[in-house]
């Protein structure tokens, strides 16, 4: 069983920029894939992006691309998502998510992952 502990939310003005830690336990952590989703007021939850097990292959959805980048330690069991260029539509719960998939596979959807943070607020104002 994978634990997975996001930090690094908080409140941030239009512009800002924030950084997303997630660290895991209780598995190895090199086998899996990470990935981060959100879920905005009123809003289902969404895929942000994710990064393979090897080769870190990124994969972002659009409207973060060029803005937020995904980076994995893995000799800290921590992957990093690193959120630049902040707007106030970026608000939500950001969760972490693993995925034990092939060593070149960059998951994108939800059901591709098998075990899930508790989540961490982003607040950006306007």
């Amino acid at each position: 069983q994978v634990q997975l502990v996001e930090s690094g939310g908080g409140l941030v003005q239009t512009g800002g920029s924030l950084r997303l830690s997630c660290v895991a336990s209780g598995g190895t952590f090199s086998n899996y894939a990470m990935g981060w989703f959100r879920q905005g007021p009123g809003k289902e939850r969404e895929f942000v992006g994710a990064i393979s097990r090897r080769v870190d292959g990124t994969w972002y959805e659009d409207s973060v691309k060029g803005r937020f980048t995904i980076s994995r330690d893995d000799a800290k069991n921590t992957v990093y998502l690193q959120m630049n260029s902040l707007k106030p539509d970026d608000t939500a719960v950001y969760y972490c998510a693993a995925g034990r998939t092939g060593p070149w596979y960059i998951p994108r959807f939800a059901n591709e992952f098998d075990y899930w943070g508790q989540g961490t607020q982003v607040t950006v104002s306007s």
